[in-house]
């Protein structure tokens, strides 16, 4: 399944990063000769870590064509999808910090550290770069469940309980709609899978009853007419959904699950490539073009924030992602 976004990003940069990479003595040589300045002199490897036709990977392709058309480099787009984000994130914390392997990820990251899933703490293993996108999940169902709203959705739970897919255990889906049925009294059963993408999948094929998806997914996939919207997860409505209201709306003030999409370094990538990949990026997605592109989907470009200013608030909203893992009590086997 693939949104507009996707459509006008697939076709320029879904190489296979094997191919396009250069390498040898000499790529390299010339690279520690020209220094941090002369960046970049070989193509951009953008690791994704969800499978092909999400939210997230339309927004790492957008991203790759601004790199590709803004800094003369081409920016590959390698999908490895699993385990909440585990795989892709523990390829870049391997990765030389030179600015040739970014990570693409959402508020998630941080939860990979809160929830132990990797063996390190993110918070020094990374280095925010850019803010892209921030946009709000919406909550759809199959056309099976007879519920229209969350009140109905809740109360039908009580005859039977209901499955939500995700994108992997201890994940920011996973999570938000644990908080959900421990603020509504629903009964909900996790259901993960390898993908945003893969789980709408399902909802439509009646595999699971519903999932949470970032507004760019979920309206894709209402406009087939094959799911429900039931709610905007924001705390405010979505342009191009003006009908659907949101979960506050519907009973649970302050109830908030949204999602910003951002890039990162490995920790220790000069300051000057981190500098020029904010620059660029944020530049991009914040074109009129772009604006607009992104507002048809529910989306929005991100804050403008310099990498220090990043860094700074992503130790910030640590400390609060790590309280609400012990709220809920989420297990992860």
């Amino acid at each position: 399944m693939k949104t507009a976004i996707t459509e006008m990003f697939c076709g320029v940069i879904f190489a296979a990063s094997e191919v396009v990479l250069m390498s040898g003595s000499a790529a390299l040589a010339q690279e520690r000769t020209a220094g941090a300045t002369s960046y970049p002199l070989r193509p951009i490897r953008i690791i994704v870590t969800v499978a092909p036709g999400a939210g997230a990977d339309a927004i790492a392709r957008a991203a790759g064509q601004i790199l590709n058309e803004r800094l003369g480099q081409t920016a590959v787009v390698d999908n490895r999808p699993g385990g909440s984000g585990v795989i892709g994130s523990e390829l870049v914390a391997r990765a030389p910090p030179d600015g040739y392997t970014i990570l693409s990820y959402a508020d998630g990251l941080m939860l990979l550290s809160a929830t132990k899933r990797v063996p390190f703490d993110v918070r020094t293993t990374f280095d925010p770069i850019v803010n892209m996108t921030a946009q709000p999940y919406i909550l759809i169902v199959g056309l099976n469940l007879p519920a229209k709203n969350i009140k109905e959705l809740v109360a039908y739970s009580a005859t039977q309980t209901l499955t939500y897919g995700s994108s992997g255990v201890g994940g920011t889906v996973h999570l938000g709609m644990e908080q959900l049925a421990m603020l509504t009294g629903g009964k909900f059963m996790h259901v993960p899978y390898k993908g945003t993408a893969p789980s709408i999948v399902g909802v439509m094929g009646g595999e699971i009853h519903m999932v949470a998806g970032s507004a760019i997914a979920a309206s894709s996939a209402i406009k087939t007419g094959k799911v429900r919207g039931l709610a905007v997860m924001g705390l405010t409505r979505v342009p191009s959904m003006p009908d659907l209201p949101t979960v506050a709306e519907q009973g649970w003030p302050g109830y908030k699950l949204t999602n910003r999409y951002g890039l990162f370094a490995p920790a220790g990538t000069p300051r000057a490539i981190l500098a020029t990949l904010n620059r660029v990026v944020s530049d991009g997605m914040h074109s009129p073009q772009m604006a607009q592109r992104l507002a048809a989907e529910g989306a929005q470009p991100g804050e403008r924030k310099t990498p220090a200013e990043l860094k700074t608030e992503f130790a910030r909203e640590y400390v609060e992602t790590e309280q609400l893992v012990k709220r809920l009590n989420v297990k992860l086997n």
